[in-house]
């Protein structure tokens, strides 16, 4: 390994400890106020979204910060931490104003479509980290986003079902409707920011003449060769008339 290579993994791994500083500190706020309410009996549940009133509001700012159930938080705490990391690795130029975003915008979404109910959880963030990755990496067409695109529909392609209405029935503490925003909400800040941060690396002009020029010269090559080849298929065909002759 040379030089230049140490170097570039020096700095990949740097930033890669870097990506995960905002989600580490996400995380352990979430498990702070969680902690809190749950044994200081704070009942933060009022601080989420309640669909279509004043009161509901604030909530779309605060409501992912609040959790009802350790349960609750523990199965969004994994799925935070691996979205929010390939956010800030992947698309680190654009993270900070996309992450917020995503946040507004998918609580502004529930707030808009959910039932008359509070609605509180990181879920719809995560629904909505999960749909701005795939898209993003669809959209921009490069491919290591996209492949970050199928890891992520791997990961959690089947938590699509948890969007629909239907969910409510197998556990009525469901927020469909917030997963549904979440979603909604990653397709259009992936098609807003289509044109920002990484994208397929383009060619100049000079590298696409040169391609060019190769193809020019290997379909020309290929007419030479193939003429050759008449010819020779000609005069041998001459030769043998005259030995006959």
């Amino acid at each position: 390994m040379n030089e230049s290579q140490e170097s570039y993994f020096t700095i990949e791994k740097k930033r890669m400890r870097i990506a995960f500083v905002p989600t580490i500190v996400l995380v352990c706020l979430l498990w702070l106020i969680y902690i809190l309410d749950s044994s200081l009996t704070l009942q933060l549940y009022q601080y989420g979204v309640y669909p279509l009133k004043m009161k509901g509001l604030p909530g779309v700012f605060l409501s992912p910060l609040i959790h009802h159930s350790a349960k609750h938080l523990l199965s969004n705490t994994l799925p935070l931490l691996v979205l929010m990391w390939c956010l800030y690795y992947f698309y680190s130029a654009i993270a900070h104003k996309t992450f917020l975003l995503l946040w507004l915008l998918s609580g502004l979404l529930t707030w808009t479509i959910g039932r008359e109910a509070w609605h509180i959880g990181v879920s719809g963030v995560i629904y909505s980290l999960s749909f701005f990755l795939f898209f993003s990496g669809i959209f921009r067409r490069h491919i290591p986003l996209i492949a970050i695109s199928l890891i992520v529909a791997f990961l959690y392609g089947s938590t699509v079902w948890n969007m629909m209405p239907w969910s409510m029935y197998l556990d009525a503490n469901v927020s469909w409707e917030g997963h549904l925003a979440g979603g909604i909400s990653g397709l259009i800040v992936a098609l807003i920011f289509s044109k920002h941060g990484p994208q397929k690396p383009h060619k100049d002009w000079m590298d696409e003449f040169e391609d060019e020029t190769n193809e020019v010269y290997a379909v020309y090559g290929s007419y030479c060769r193939i003429i050759d080849k008449v010819v020779i298929k000609i005069d041998q065909d001459d030769v043998e008339n005259d030995d006959r002759s």
